[in-house]
């Protein structure tokens, strides 16, 4: 099963997309979690990750959560996506990320 890790500003604003990202998954039969934190979060609950999207808000702070992430794949969801809460756009993302 794939971990894919949102990080924002402050893990609140991305919960409705992590909900649309569940339920993407879901339609297209794909075991995956998701769940969003606060970027100071990154090293404990992102380090074992598969993907890790950031807010576009903190899209400046990808490296320094890719300092306390090594090896796990980072880039930030694109405003757009973010924007219109698109949970399929935001997990082609994540799964483009992981190679899938």
């Amino acid at each position: 099963m794939k971990k894919i890790i949102l990080l924002c500003a402050g893990g609140m604003s991305t919960s409705m997309l992590v909900k649309n990202m569940q339920k993407a998954a879901a339609d297209e039969g794909f075991e995956c979690e998701i769940a969003a934190y606060p970027q100071a979060d990154a090293k404990d609950k992102a380090s074992d990750a598969d993907a890790i999207l950031l807010g576009p808000q903190i899209r400046f702070a990808k490296a320094k959560v890719a300092e306390a992430c090594p090896g796990v794949p980072i880039d930030a969801i694109d405003m757009k996506i973010y924007g219109r809460m698109d949970g399929k756009g935001a997990l082609g993302v994540a799964k483009k990320l992981m190679g899938i």
